[in-house]
């Protein structure tokens, strides 16, 4: 026994030891090592295992901190960035992205060339030679094009290319790989690889890409980039929530009495779900019940203040073939001690052919608030403001202003052109009103025509927002403060006429009246007179009027 024990050890002490073993895509494309247990995945469909040999000789393996790495592009280091759309529901689609960013002043031109971007200055000064890669010269000298050498038209895997006629433009060779398996394309300085997820293991996985770029007779790794991506059995749903005169919806802080609008938004790239039936199951939280509806879009009132919790069900039917049913050993018949009476072995209700669903469950959950706000805001009256000065280019205009709920704190105005498009002034100013909200706002508008005027009041939590169309008619021979100085001209004129005609009725009727009394009759008379015309044409003041007491304070 100890003979033949000596014998073994002999053997494989003079078997030969390969001295570079091939390495494998596994070794490649990957940093991470796992278990031969945890690299028990399902197939993706179009996809292959990464324990295929990789040709080294025609793509290069460098490790980290190789020296010639730094020579693998002209200029600089090249970066990809990858990113996908997950998360994603398990049987639809995700699609991952690659971009290639190039070192400054570099970019990809229209025949898949990487040339110098015109007047940009990248610290080394203009370059002589316009490319960079000029891989359609390559083509042409090489006979890249054709199809008689086949020895470099080849993946690692030594699979040929695909035979397209963009192919001389494909200058990149992209290296997908997850779950234990590849795939790989040609393209641009962008490519992009979907993914059925169907056979993909639920929670978060690793999606790597390795990029290479052609040279002359083989291919140099330029960049790599990793990103987690998510598969999961929920739906993904977001709920995006907004309300008139809200403030800041964002904070989650809402107004009483005011409808606030629910959107609710699911997150399905690939359209995975557009064949299934959809309802939407909302509680509010304020002991208003449950409300059902088979539309995502949904308006609800609070009308209390406080805090109430939000929860919305989505429920997805998705339909899809049944799966066929596999014959199965009939199990042993049950002795009456251990199964009740009545019971009978399990079988398979499907029928290949029909149609078949899956319930698909999603779950949003929110906490919002309720406060007071500013309901709504009116300009209830406009009147122009006529200075004693006249001011051709400035019109001021008062506008009294009227709200319902919270006292505003501010007053905003934006005066726009008529169309309402473009701003030309905007003024903000502080309000200090009573438990009425009742002010006047004055602003001034230059020059004569027609504006648009947007009148918002705000508080802490709300904004309530106004608009109207002013018609400024400038200072004009027609202007009011003219006619108005018209007016009492015309007044003075009339005055003047009545005293005369006055002293010719009192010439004609001196010579009937006694000499004695003709005095105090001449003064009583015209005093009289004149009292009636001032009365008639010079009304007295209303400055101590009342009724002007209660007037608004100005803005």
């Amino acid at each position: 026994m100890e003979c033949l024990s000596c014998f073994l050890g002999f053997l494989l002490l003079a078997a030969p030891l390969p001295l570079d073993a091939a390495k494998r895509y596994q070794d490649v494309l990957t940093d991470e090592r796992t278990s031969d247990y945890m690299r028990k995945y399902s197939q993706l469909d179009g996809w292959s295992s990464d324990e295929n040999d990789w040709d080294e000789n025609l793509y290069p393996v460098w490790k980290r901190g190789d020296p010639r790495r730094k020579n693998c592009w002209k200029g600089g280091e090249v970066q990809a960035v990858l990113s996908s759309d997950s998360p994603v529901l398990v049987g639809s689609n995700i699609t991952f992205m690659v971009n290639l960013v190039f070192p400054r002043c570099q970019k990809e031109d229209a025949n898949g060339n990487i040339v110098y971007e015109k007047n940009c200055r990248n610290g080394t000064g203009p370059s002589a030679d316009p490319y960079v890669y000029n891989w359609t010269a390559w083509t042409e000298e090489d006979d890249w094009g054709n199809d008689t050498d086949q020895s470099y038209h080849m993946f690692p895997d030594r699979r040929p290319f695909p035979h397209h006629h963009r192919r001389r433009r494909w200058n990149f060779v992209y290296m997908f790989h997850t779950l234990g398996q590849y795939f790989q394309k040609l393209g641009r300085s962008s490519a992009s690889v979907s993914v059925n997820t169907a056979n993909v293991t639920l929670g978060p996985q690793l999606m790597e890409v390795t990029v290479y770029r052609r040279d002359r007779w083989k291919y140099m790794p330029i960049a790599k980039a990793k990103a987690v991506y998510v598969v999961t059995d929920q739906i993904v749903v977001f709920v995006n929530m907004s309300q008139k005169n809200n403030r800041n919806s964002s904070d989650e802080t809402f107004l009483r009495d005011i409808p606030i609008v629910f959107n609710v938004i699911i997150h399905d790239p690939s359209h995975f779900l557009n064949e299934s039936a959809i309802d939407y199951k909302w509680n509010f939280g304020d002991n208003t019940g449950l409300f059902v509806s088979n539309n995502r879009t949904l308006n609800h009132t609070y009308v209390l203040n406080g805090t109430f919790p939000l929860n919305l069900t989505v429920h997805a039917v998705v339909p899809g073939p049944c799966p066929s049913p596999s014959p199965s050993p009939r199990p042993p018949e049950p002795t009456p001690s251990l199964s009740p009476a009545g019971d009978s072995p399990l079988e398979l209700r499907e029928i290949p052919g029909e149609d078949c669903h899956i319930n698909r469950y999603g779950y949003f959950k929110a906490i919002i608030t309720v406060v007071e706000g500013i309901l709504e805001v009116n300009i209830i009256e406009m009147t122009e403001v006529l200075m004693p000065v006249p001011q051709p280019d400035n019109s001021l205009m008062d506008f009294v202003v009227t709200c319902q709920g919270t006292t505003p704190t501010e007053v905003c105005t934006i005066i726009s052109d008529p169309t309402c498009q473009i701003a030309q002034d905007t003024v903000c100013s502080p309000v200090d009103v009573g438990d009425t909200c009742l002010l006047t706002v004055r602003r001034a508008f230059n020059g004569s025509g027609t504006y648009c005027m947007n009148l918002t009041l705000a508080d802490d939590a709300s904004l309530a927002l106004t608009s109207t169309l002013v018609s400024v008619l400038g200072r004009r021979p027609g202007s009011p403060l003219r006619m108005a100085n018209g007016v009492l001209v015309s007044i003075g004129c009339l005055a003047l006429f009545v005293t005369v005609i006055a002293l010719l009725v009192y010439r004609k009727h001196k010579k009937y009246k006694p000499i004695e009394s003709s005095t105090g009759i001449e003064g009583k008379g015209l005093n009289v007179f004149l009292e009636h015309a001032k009365v008639k044409f010079f009304p007295r003041s209303r400055e101590k009027d009342p009724l002007l007491k209660n007037q608004p304070g100005i803005l």
